[in-house]
């Protein structure tokens, strides 16, 4: 028999949303305590709240450990409770995945369940019965000729950044909801997939974004560490943990898995370092790159640091030049002096009188001068010592013929990483006339 709603227990929800309210938890029963477990929509944190108003998809792109999986069930259940003869879909990459995450999973359907409004689960046929008539139906993205045929009021995809077939089958699920004001979440870590991409363009499509340390409350302390620890920065962590969706620019001189292949935990011995400035095009504050480079004995170039900077003043940067190459012991710093390169060998030479300083005229673009580089982390000669998200965004928005589609108006920081390698591995800024302080 359906649990009939119960209008107290709606006013008592209502009360707890005081910080006032939730002292009265001391004095409530057992029973009502055991049912106040299960009250999503007062322990759910503000970022897991679904869309107000009338929508049609939403589109929960986040981190691992955020809370996707209980997000998708908690709605499939608040709707299968309410709704007798729902009519419902559960998408996932294999039937196996349906089953063990989103039905049997410790934040599945059964899992979240109230031992009253607990469905009746039939794994040999796929189907989920709630008390009050509500079904719901296994689907696997690997088999997306499946969908066709049923209809369905609503539809939980999940993971659909790993769905092997994930254009045809999202079709075809759209296809099946046909009955009603129908609608359908879609819980994934993000991937740069064709169907990701459009859901993420799609105006009309709801969106949460959000990070595995949203949810910090509710994930082991060591695994947090370990994950800051091996993938802060990376693009396995941005995507993974940080839930960015990260594509590659057509063309671009630099991609993601290259950079990945080619970074390093540390760096060997290193035979001397030096730091590459791309200094503000005007003084009135604007980015600054500065990045730090050293060769391996091994012959290898290594990416130090990118201690870049942004609103300061020419004797701000400068100062943050200096203590960059005093960071790393930098025989000397190579900087592109197109613009006013007296004042800016002036400046760096100010900041610390005993710093050596190069003044590179550049006579190639800024692409033109990064293709030697980008040719040398293709063949493993170049690595990058821990991760600069910044600075491996405006490289992987650096195009062949002199395109630029990454972050800001200029690639800066990558500007100021060619200048360092070149000088490290040529002997000589590639692409510029050197002029030896």
């Amino acid at each position: 028999m359906a649990e009939k709603p119960d209008s107290r227990w709606s006013e008592i929800e209502r009360k707890f949303a005081s910080p006032a309210g939730r002292e009265k938890l001391l004095k409530m029963k057992e029973p009502d305590l055991k049912r106040l477990e299960r009250l999503w929509t007062l322990w759910r944190r503000p970022d897991q709240r679904e869309p107000e108003g009338d929508w049609r998809t939403w589109l929960v792109m986040a981190g691992r450990g955020f809370g996707k999986t209980r997000m998708g069930a908690e709605w499939v259940r608040a709707a299968a409770e309410s709704k007798p003869g729902l009519q419902i879909a559960l998408v996932g990459a294999t039937d196996n995945e349906v089953r063990r995450v989103m039905v049997e999973g410790p934040s599945g359907l059964l899992a979240i369940a109230s031992d009253v409004m607990r469905p009746k689960w039939e794994p040999s046929v796929g189907k989920l019965t709630w008390p009050g008539g509500a079904e719901a139906f296994v689907y696997s993205a690997n088999e997306p000729e499946r969908l066709r045929g049923p209809q369905h009021h609503i539809a939980w995809a999940d993971e659909i950044a790993k769905w092997p077939y994930p254009l045809e089958s999202w079709d075809n699920l759209m296809m099946t909801l046909r009955a009603g004001a129908a609608r359908v979440v879609a819980t994934t870590t993000p991937r740069p997939i064709r169907l990701v991409r459009r859901l993420v363009a799609d105006d009309r499509v709801r969106k949460t974004y959000g990070r595995t340390t949203g949810n910090c409350a509710h994930l082991a302390e060591n695994f947090l560490e370990a994950m800051r620890d091996g993938y802060a920065g990376t693009r396995l962590g941005r995507q993974e943990l940080d839930g960015e969706l990260i594509e590659d620019v057509e063309g671009a001189l630099w991609t993601r898995d290259l950079i990945e292949r080619q970074r390093a935990r540390r760096a060997p011995e290193l035979a001397r370092v030096v730091v590459g400035v791309d200094p503000p095009a005007s003084a009135t504050g604007d980015a600054c790159g500065i990045v730090a480079a050293g060769l391996g004995r091994d012959g290898n170039g290594y990416v130090l640091e990118d201690a870049s900077v942004s609103g300061l003043t020419p004797e701000g940067w400068a100062r943050a030049v200096a203590a960059c190459a005093a960071r790393h012991g930098a025989d000397c710093v190579v900087a592109e002096a197109n613009q006013g390169g007296d004042m800016v060998v002036s400046v760096l030479l100010s900041a610390d009188a005993g710093l050596p300083v190069r003044k590179a005229y550049a006579a190639k673009n800024k692409s033109a001068r990064a293709e030697p580089i980008s040719l040398k982390y293709e063949r493993g000669q170049i690595f990058h010592v821990g991760a600069f998200p910044e600075l491996e965004d405006e490289l992987c928005g650096m195009q062949m013929g002199g395109g630029y589609q990454g972050p800001g108006r200029s690639p800066d920081r990558g500007d100021a990483l060619v200048w360092a390698l070149s000088e490290l591995t040529t002997g000589k800024a590639r692409g510029a006339r050197v002029t030896f302080l």
